[in-house]
């Protein structure tokens, strides 16, 4: 025999035990749709299949990060960070429905909803850059920063140039950084940043097969994005810390992202999510007590924070909105760039209509990513028949992720409405109790509608049967995306 015919006889067996193995073994590990779609790729790409599976396949974390993050829920003094029973709302300062809910978010996690909140609504990358490096020049003890993708440039500029006056002054500053998401920021911007005293953390370090204790799956992000500011004010929301255009990502389209600045109680909750990932990257065990007294209590919005991610048992977020939607009766709005449903998402859209309510759902009309937006799009139809109304954002990208029900409910922050940020990246989300919060979400939700045009079943079904064949191919593999 010669080495041709041994090397296909080699690669023939090959594939034949590959198919054969994760037959066995990828059931066992993910539930049947993600599983099916693995097996989809295995089978017909059994070595480069394989190959994908072992960098992607599992979600699962290192236990070195797990038990890190066990040990600061149990180590981390609470007291600089905890809620007091004065913070939370008083029995009848919620219905009876919202206070149930808030009682299922504080299970999942952690953090139980607090009043006495300031909440400012901000539309503008280049506003909240201002603000923040505001807030910043002003700090006098501590400036902690979460953000997926940090970059140097004239949005972004006054923002490090406060944080370097800061530390220059005794301010305690960290910067912590997804290491994909700002693997640019870290290799080039972070050396001076650290020369002037800046603490600076790339979080989730890159590892293809996880050769760093700490690395997770190579696509699993900390998507996170916060500040807070002498534990006294914090952001949190959608923007990135970058400019609207994404650096030409989407073909020099601008992002319409929204942040919250918040004053209140409910900045030690950020202040809680972002000491724990901090922990968790770098072992360091930080007490920002002494910055008390921390902050006043004589706003009127009723926050509660709800980090999500694979070191939570259930994924959070995603168990909140469906609740939510089981229970709509009036009108949902959902905005967000990526729209991937599970099946639990998509049969809590269909209940809500069917219980009456209006479901809209604002989504770009053009997305930046190839097959995210064919596999949302095989959605469409099916969307469409169950009685929900589809927008076609055509102002810029957007890229705020929002969610209003019954114009007393909202739902606001980091997390897309996809297979992705419910399962398998850290998000940080905020929901917000009563009519006065919730309408100015809505009323950004409007603006969204009103620079959007509603896509109709009879147009949809018209268009060319090789666009529904790259949309279904994308479908089957939508777990994986």
């Amino acid at each position: 025999m010669n080495l041709g015919l041994s090397l296909i006889l080699l690669h023939d067996i090959s594939s034949v035990t590959i198919r054969l193995v994760m037959l066995c073994v990828v059931p066992q590990l993910h539930n049947p749709s993600t599983a099916m779609a693995w097996l989809l790729v295995i089978f017909f790409w059994p070595l480069p299949g394989l190959a994908l599976y072992l960098v992607f396949g599992s979600f699962k974390l290192p236990k070195k990060r797990i038990a890190r993050h066990e040990q600061i829920l149990t180590s981390l003094d609470r007291s600089c960070c905890a809620i007091h029973e004065a913070e939370r709302p008083k029995a009848n300062e919620l219905p009876p429905e919202l206070l149930r809910f808030a009682l299922l978010g504080e299970k999942l996690g952690d953090m139980p909803p607090t009043r006495g909140n300031t909440a400012e609504l901000i539309d503008s990358a280049e506003t909240m850059a201002r603000l923040l490096a505001s807030d910043i020049d002003s700090a006098r003890h501590h400036v902690n920063l979460l953000y997926y993708i940090f970059a140097s440039d004239f949005v972004t500029k006054p923002v490090l140039d406060a944080l370097e006056r800061a530390s220059g002054r005794g301010v305690s500053c960290r910067l912590l950084v997804d290491a994909l998401g700002s693997g640019k920021f870290l290799k080039k911007h972070a050396p001076p940043l650290r020369e002037a005293g800046v603490k600076v953390v790339g979080a989730l370090p890159l590892s293809m097969f996880r050769r760093n204790p700490l690395s997770a799956r190579f696509d699993l992000r900390n998507h996170r994005k916060l500040a807070v500011i002498d534990g006294r004010t914090g952001y949190m929301g959608s923007h990135n810390m970058t400019e609207p255009s994404y650096g030409g990502k989407a073909g020099g389209l601008l992002w319409k992202d929204l942040t919250l600045r918040v004053e209140g109680p409910e900045v030690l909750q950020l202040q809680r999510v972002f000491l724990e990932d901090w922990f968790v990257e770098t072992g360091e065990l930080v007490d920002e007590r002494h910055g008390l007294p921390l902050f006043s209590h004589h706003g009127g919005n009723i926050l509660q924070t709800v980090p999500s991610g694979p070191s939570y048992r259930t994924e959070n977020y995603q168990r909140l909105v469906v609740t939510a939607l089981h229970c709509a009766e009036k009108e949902v709005i959902i905005t967000t760039p990526y729209l991937i449903p599970d099946d639990s998402l998509m049969e809590g859209l269909e209940v809500a209509v069917l219980n009456g309510a209006s479901v809209n759902l604002v989504i770009p009309k053009r997305s930046d990513q190839f097959f995210v937006g064919n596999a949302a799009k095989a959605y469409y139809d099916i969307l469409l028949d169950k009685g929900v109304r589809i927008f076609l954002y055509d102002d810029g990208v957007i890229h705020a992720k929002t969610m209003t029900v019954d114009g007393n409910l909202c739902f606001f922050g980091s997390s897309n409405f996809d297979i992705r940020s419910f399962a398998l990246n850290f998000e940080l989300n905020c929901v917000l109790y009563g009519e006065m919060p919730t309408s100015m979400i809505r009323e950004a939700q409007i603006g969204f509608i009103d620079k959007s045009r509603p896509l109709l079943a009879e147009e949809w079904e018209k268009r060319p049967f090789a666009f529904k064949t790259v949309e279904g191919i994308a479908k089957l593999l939508s777990p994986l995306l």
